[in-house]
């Protein structure tokens, strides 16, 4: 472990976004917004994400209110995709058939370039810095991606990123230190948002 360092991975779902996907709604403005206040004055040196436009102007915002000239780059390593796909035999009996019948919405392009694209996020998101100082890096993502780091960290099985949900502009953070376990220091925070922009990206039953 000579010379590796800590690595905290901020990461965050991007804000609400319109239906067609083409940028945010007004309350996913003020979403992004609020995160950026409160991650002001954080020790993040670089923000990476997703090349959809909901990612790409949470991320801009964001980066507008953390100040000091903290770079803002596109990654398709961030970007919105299925990252494994379990065989029925791996998912708990109770709640195979409705995982299973999820994963089939996805066409076979997805199948073939998801778990690509995520197992090449592991090596370039996770696990300690190869060299150097401490690193904070912030990631605004989707959905998949989050669950997929988050289930890794915690030597989860594979298929539990299905299990895993992120509010829009929430925020999570997981420390990969040199010699330690990882540890998930935050999940789905929302504390910087008011009441009514919490929640969002979950169905009305699961709202708290």
């Amino acid at each position: 472990m000579t010379g590796t360092a800590s690595r905290y991975l901020y990461l965050t779902r991007h804000a609400e976004a319109l239906p067609d996907e083409s940028g945010l709604t007004e309350n996913g403005f003020r979403q992004a917004g609020l995160l950026g206040e409160r991650l002001r004055g954080s020790p993040i040196s670089s923000v990476h994400h997703g090349p959809l436009p909901g990612a790409a102007q949470s991320a801009a915002l964001i980066g507008e209110r953390l100040g000091g000239g903290v770079p803002v780059t596109a990654d398709d390593l961030a970007g919105d995709y299925p990252p494994y796909f379990p065989a029925e035999s791996e998912l708990p009996p109770d709640s195979a058939y409705y995982l299973s019948r999820f994963l089939d919405h996805f066409s076979p392009e997805e199948r073939a370039w998801g778990p690509q694209l995520a197992a090449e996020a592991l090596t370039r998101f996770a696990g300690p810095m190869a060299a150097g100082k401490a690193a904070h890096e912030l990631l605004v993502t989707h959905n998949f991606l989050i669950g997929w780091l988050v289930s890794a960290a915690l030597d989860a099985p594979r298929w539990r990123w299905l299990s895993l949900n992120h509010a829009h502009a929430a925020l999570t953070v997981i420390r990969y230190t040199p010699g330690r376990p990882n540890s998930v220091l935050l999940l789905n925070d929302m504390r910087h948002l008011p009441e009514e922009l919490r929640w969002t990206g979950f169905p009305a039953e699961l709202h708290f």
